[in-house]
């Protein structure tokens, strides 16, 4: 007999597209998905596949009665429901207890949801979260290569057993890499990571981590190498800064093994952060060293990407990068994928958004532009800026998370009140909307409790310097 689904363990309609199959059949919000075509689901996955049939059986659970749809439709076109979440039985949470985690380096009494700890090779396809690995088992092995949920993107940090569950603080750490090993066996794409920590894995254990790469993991799509950030709610007295020769060994170790690899592989594999670069005060590397900017999420090539979009030599913009199936139909957006605005300031005019070459007259071309970004974003589009009359760079200083945090995509309303308080009235201040998830900062705050408006602009290069001209039609402007 099939137990009752319930919203703890089933999907739940949060929207029905108007006009869509599923809207045609009777299904509204609220609706709890018990079964589709007889199965009961476990993630969007599942959900996708089932979907996807022509004939679509579905037995929802409304208020407490059972309501069954039948619905027919093309082969693959989408059902028209939006579920609360990607996983409907649990989200596989992390049991490693790794010092530099920076979920552990959050303040307290922030949103519940930022707290989540996954490690859930579902969210890792579906989102493009890292994954150890050491709750990966031979069922979810099968899955994966049955299913070919392909990308998968890995957490390695080191190759060596003991290094790495001293790291992860998980006996499991020494073995977990197993599974790599048999997802690259069996053709999975596999992007991996190592986040570096000073005195714990860099230097002569980051070269034993690239020769184990190259010995065993090979096949791999790419490696990111990523500086550790400390936040100062940050318990770890080993966790602590780069210096500057410490991040310029990282570079020039990554940059010797770039070469190994293009000898052997014909591809570079593994690339620093771009946050190594600014760290070891030396310039990015050039657009083709990146090879095609995959790792662009990862803060690699980023510079270079801005660089290219804000000169005009590419027509659109690189973006987010998302996992394979973040556009499924009914796949919730998550984290930094997350509609940057909510529908309410989207759609609210006159009150919140003012579309820029539309409703709202073109700026003054004299009146002065400041755009805020972080410390880091600051060295990297500070000359960009200065070349356009009247306008400047506004850096804001992360005394929120305080530490080494100077990336934009962490900045907070609370340290944009205290930076925009001190600026002057009447100027035009551009924010880019990386800092956002439907229309909040990490801190709770929006952008309408900042002191001065701010026109919210997509992250790249082309759309600031549309939006520096005048011109931009994404930029959103947002009243106090």
């Amino acid at each position: 007999m099939t137990p009752t689904a319930t919203s703890a363990d089933a999907p739940i309609v949060v929207a029905v597209a108007d006009g869509s199959p599923a809207a045609e059949a009777g299904v509204i919000v609220g609706d709890v998905v018990r079964t589709i075509n007889g199965e009961r689901l476990r993630d969007v996955i599942q959900y996708q596949t089932l979907v996807d049939e022509p004939e679509v059986e579905l037995e929802v659970d409304r208020g407490g009665l059972e309501r069954s749809f039948v619905i027919d439709k093309a082969p693959g076109a989408p059902l028209g429901i939006e579920v609360q979440s990607a996983v409907f039985d649990q989200v596989r949470t992390c049991d490693n207890h790794c010092s530099f985690c920076f979920i552990y380096q959050l303040p307290p009494n922030m949103r519940k949801s930022l707290y989540l700890k996954d490690d859930d090779y579902r969210l890792s396809f579906l989102y493009g979260n890292f994954t150890t690995l050491t709750r990966f088992t031979e069922a979810d092995l099968e899955r994966v290569i049955t299913e070919r949920l392909s990308p998968l993107f890995v957490s390695i940090h080191a190759t060596d057993p003991d290094a790495r569950s001293a790291m992860l603080r998980n006996r499991r750490g020494a073995m977990s890499l197993r599974w790599l090993d048999a997802l690259l066996d069996n053709d999975i794409e596999v992007h991996g990571q190592v986040v570096v920590c000073p005195g714990v894995n860099d230097g002569d254990e980051l070269e034993r981590t690239m020769r184990g790469i190259m010995d065993r993991y090979a096949q791999l799509a790419s490696v990111a190498v990523v500086p550790l950030g400390v936040s100062k709610f940050s318990h770890e007295e080993t966790m602590r800064f780069h210096t500057v020769e410490e991040a310029r060994r990282v570079v020039s170790t990554v940059e010797a093994w770039q070469e190994r690899f293009h000898r052997v592989l014909g591809r570079r594999l593994v690339f620093c952060a771009d946050e190594y670069y600014l760290l070891a005060q030396q310039p990015f590397p050039e657009s083709d060293v990146y090879e095609g900017f995959e790792l662009h999420e990862d803060g690699i090539g980023m510079a270079r990407t801005f660089q290219r979009e804000f000169d005009g030599e590419v027509a659109t913009p690189t973006g987010t990068q998302p996992g394979f199936f973040a556009w499924v139909d009914g796949a919730p957006a998550l984290a930094y994928r997350a509609p940057r605005l909510t529908d309410e300031q989207v759609s609210e005019v006159g009150t919140t958004p003012v579309t820029l070459g539309s409703t709202r007259r073109p700026p003054d071309p004299e009146t002065p532009i400041g755009v805020l970004t972080s410390t880091y974003g600051a060295k990297v589009i500070a000359p960009y800026v200065a070349s356009v009359p009247h306008a400047r760079v506004v850096p804001v200083p992360n005394e929120f998370f305080g530490g080494n945090i100077g990336v934009t995509g962490l900045m907070v309303g609370e340290d944009l009140q205290r930076t925009l308080a001190a600026e002057p009235a009447g100027h035009r201040y551009l924010l880019p909307d990386v800092c956002l998830s439907n229309g909040v900062f990490l801190d709770g705050l929006s952008p309408e409790d900042l002191p001065h408006p701010v026109e919210i602009v997509p992250t790249n290069g082309i759309a600031l310097r549309e939006a520096l001209a005048g011109s931009s039609k994404r930029t959103v402007v947002m009243q106090p």
